[in-house]
């Protein structure tokens, strides 16, 4: 285990797209230092976050949409609580995915029970479906060849983390990962930003988000349609963190 690891394993002047340039440096590094600075957060997020209850009840929405045994990929997975734990005692075949290798961790340590146990990587949620998931990361099943693979993807908390002009890339590249008519359960922070940095735990953090409207213009404009929304009012139990409204959707693939 490598916890704080800068860089990844291949050329960081070579994007998913075969482009280069300052900007992807600057992208990559940025996604490095949030992987670091989750790092060293580890039990801290879930002291601050003790209760998921919107998380939980857009899983189990999810989860009526589902068969046992179907394929659901989590992205940003952190410790698996309470995702990949959710959806592994329901009987689903759970691939999770994170940045931060403490978070990973932990992830790995739980004991989910289930019928079939859930396998963790570590990979830039900006490079599913594309060569740099096998060429870069060694996980060949979340790039090209594991397009229309999944009934379902989870991103609670973590689109959030990327500049908004990255995050209708991924959300195009979740849908590619997505089987026709697959499901997206999505949840984020309702809030007009775009990566900006904020304290977060002790350490800084780049945040977005979106207006309700607007997210759902985003899912749309992706390939998605969204058939269930709710909003829930959430105050962190850190007294550091200012309360939050938290959105949570229920998408379907369109195409």
């Amino acid at each position: 285990m490598t916890t704080g690891q800068i860089s990844d394993p291949f050329p960081l002047d070579e994007d998913a797209d075969g482009d280069d340039g300052p900007h992807v440096l600057r992208r990559r590094a940025e996604r490095a230092l949030q992987a670091v600075a989750f790092d060293t957060i580890g039990a801290g997020y879930a002291e601050a976050f003790p209760v998921k209850d919107g998380q939980l009840a857009c899983g189990r929405r999810l989860l009526d949409r589902l068969e046992p045994g179907d394929s659901v990929l989590d992205v940003g997975c952190g410790t698996g609580d309470p995702t990949v734990g959710q959806l592994t005692a329901a009987g689903m075949r759970v691939t999770g995915i994170d940045l931060s290798d403490g978070m990973l961790t932990r992830a790995r340590a739980a004991r989910h029970q289930g019928p079939h146990t859930p396998v963790l990587h570590r990979i830039d949620m900006y490079d599913l479906a594309t060569e740099r998931a096998d060429r870069a990361w060694n996980v060949p099943a979340l790039g090209p060849r594991g397009r229309g693979t999944f009934a379902a993807v989870t991103a609670f908390f973590s689109l959030m983390l990327l500049p908004q002009d990255e995050i209708p890339t991924v959300l195009g590249r979740l849908r590619e990962l997505l089987r026709p008519g697959g499901v997206l359960a999505l949840g984020t922070v309702e809030a007009d930003l775009d990566h900006v940095p904020l304290p977060f735990l002790g350490r800084e953090l780049r945040i977005s988000g979106y207006l309700r409207e607007d997210l759902e213009r985003v899912l749309v404009e992706s390939g998605f349609a969204v058939e269930e929304q709710s909003g829930h009012s959430y105050a962190p139990a850190s007294t550091s963190l200012p309360p939050e409204e938290q959105l949570f959707l229920c998408c379907r693939r369109v195409g």
